[in-house]
């Protein structure tokens, strides 16, 4: 899980898509529009933020909605203080 959360928050596209799902669920083309680029390219990075398991997505209608999985972020940072420690001590 390690590697695949830091290789999807490696991007900063990707690390802009999570900051715009903090305030809420966002559409996919609500995601789109907010980035100079394809919405393929688009696509591929929530492609990898899933794949992190970052984000969680739900059809809604005909649209995907996406939202920001909170855990795993939690998890993360939690796994990123057990590594490197909290820096009590040292």
């Amino acid at each position: 899980m390690l590697d695949r959360t830091i290789r999807a928050l490696a991007d900063p596209t990707r690390r802009e898509i999570l900051r715009a799902l903090r305030d809420g669920d966002l559409a996919a083309g609500e995601i789109a529009a907010r980035f100079p680029i394809t919405a393929a390219s688009v696509s591929h990075h929530l492609a990898t933020l899933r794949e992190a398991e970052l984000v969680s997505v739900e059809r809604r209608g005909k649209s995907l909605v996406y939202s920001l999985n909170t855990t795993v972020l939690h998890d993360f940072v939690q796994g990123m203080l057990d590594l490197f420690g909290t820096g009590e001590g040292r």
